[in-house]
């Protein structure tokens, strides 16, 4: 007996119209599917755009023309936020903090005081604002994290468009030997998990500062 199509479930009628569509020969809707760029073309130079996109998620992009520039910009910002325990612990940094004889703290006394950490970075990457950091530096990642702001000392020779352009800075410099952490950090630390309510500094710096140098 044949069963009347009033009689039959949504499920099955469902299903009938999907084997009659995947009957029917169609047109690939998307032939060149592969060979299309994932993002639109950027047109704005490196260094715009990613301080445009890094003050985009709450962070603080600060151009530095040279070593002394970026020395009165960090003094400035210490006046600023009243900051009077700053941690580097990268030689690089330590060395160029100490040919202007800018007080910092080099080792782990009063830590958990900590106002701010300075470090270097692999990478900025300009499409997100991102900075790519690892744990291949003296520092570590405790400097990133722990203190209520952290500084990024970064160059325009690290800037880059993409996280894979990143990587590939990372390998130039760490050949085979790549570090056991790589991180993206884009912008302070943030949360809405509770109450749906935006919190900056729940899990890590309350503030970003990225000083490039040029």
């Amino acid at each position: 007996m044949q069963k009347n199509i009033k009689n039959t479930t949504s499920k099955e009628q469902m299903l009938k119209k999907i084997r009659h569509a995947l009957l029917q020969k169609r047109e690939h809707p998307y032939p060149n599917f592969e060979e299309t760029a994932l993002h639109v073309q950027e047109t704005h130079p490196l260094d715009i755009l990613f301080a445009e996109r890094l003050t985009a998620v709450a962070g603080k992009f600060v151009y530095c023309e040279d070593e002394v520039s970026l020395i009165e910009n960090l003094l400035s910002l210490a006046e600023a936020e009243k900051l009077r325990k700053m941690y580097a612990w990268e030689p690089p940094v330590q060395q160029l903090l100490d040919r202007y004889e800018f007080p910092f703290f080099r080792t782990e006394k009063d830590f958990a005081e900590a106002e701010a950490g300075i470090t270097t970075c692999e990478a900025l990457i300009a499409r997100s604002g991102s900075v790519l950091v690892s744990n291949g530096n003296a520092g570590g990642r405790r400097l990133g994290i722990y203190p209520n702001i952290h500084v990024v000392i970064a160059y325009t020779s690290q800037l880059v468009m993409d996280i894979k352009d990143g990587l590939s800075l990372m390998q130039q410099k760490y050949g085979a030997a790549l570090p056991s952490l790589i991180s993206v950090v884009t912008g302070p630390s943030r949360t809405a998990d509770i109450e749906k309510t935006l919190v900056l500094g729940a899990h890590g710096p309350k503030e970003l500062y990225v000083f490039m140098i040029d």
